[in-house]
């Protein structure tokens, strides 16, 4: 082998050397980020402004993946702790979910009371109404008087369900065949005079049925004259 071939190897071999040397240092480079980042773990961040006090539910929130290190202690990690809970404060799209940002639904406010009544599984809104929902009640009643026309009520606007029970069968004491129906206890919040309303409408209306709203509207009426309906109003 002549000096140039011996050149040749040489710088072979060091070209190899560098090139396992640069490999290993890959390798470092990465070994380290690892143990800097760690392990991944679920987050949840908010997808869109929720306003304070509003009832969470899962479609505010989208899954992501972060270095389990980098979340606070804080950091909601299953989604399942925002049952029953309200947003404290403004949530902002893009923010991570934090337990300190959410707090349980409050029972009961000042001045309100809570009264169950048995809702007709056929009339209610089967399925889609859970506690925190916000619905409108309304009731139908016969004429008082021979030849009056029948009417519809709105007796309370916009009230705030505080539990659905299960569904229970119950016997109509006026169906001479013995026949029962299907009827859900629903726990609502409700000022005194609602409440009282409520009460009268389960004892002397024909029926009892709740419509479900959006909780932003309140679901009012902006005329009270519209709390009321007959058919012949339709003519």
């Amino acid at each position: 082998m002549n000096s140039r071939q011996r050149r040749g190897v040489i710088l072979l071999l060091l070209s190899v050397l560098c090139a396992l040397g640069a490999f290993a240092g890959v390798l470092a480079v990465i070994s380290d980020v690892n143990s800097k980042v760690g392990p991944e773990t679920t987050a949840y961040r908010v997808t869109k402004k929720v306003a304070p006090y509003t009832v969470l539910s899962e479609s505010q929130f989208e899954k992501i993946s972060m270095p389990e290190r980098w979340l606070s202690s804080t950091a909601v990690t299953d989604l399942r702790q925002i049952k029953g809970k309200i947003a404290v404060t403004e949530l902002r799209a893009g923010s991570l979910l934090q337990s300190d940002m959410i707090v349980e639904q409050p029972e009961l406010q000042p001045g309100q009371q809570e009264i169950a009544i048995m809702v007709d599984a056929a009339t209610g809104v089967a399925g889609k109404i859970n506690a925190g929902a916000t619905v409108n009640i309304y009731a139908t009643f016969a004429g008082e008087k021979k030849g009056e026309a029948a009417q519809s009520r709105m007796i309370v606007a916009g009230a705030r369900v505080l539990d659905v029970g299960k569904l229970t069968a119950i016997r109509d004491s006026s169906d001479r065949a013995g026949r029962t129906n299907e009827a859900v206890p629903i726990s609502f919040a409700l000022s005194t005079l609602d409440a009282q309303r409520v009460a009268y409408a389960e004892s002397f209306a024909e029926h009892v049925r709740l419509a479900l709203v959006a909780p932003t509207t309140g679901g009012a009426p902006a005329d009270q004259r519209d709390r009321t309906y007959t058919l012949e109003e339709d003519k």
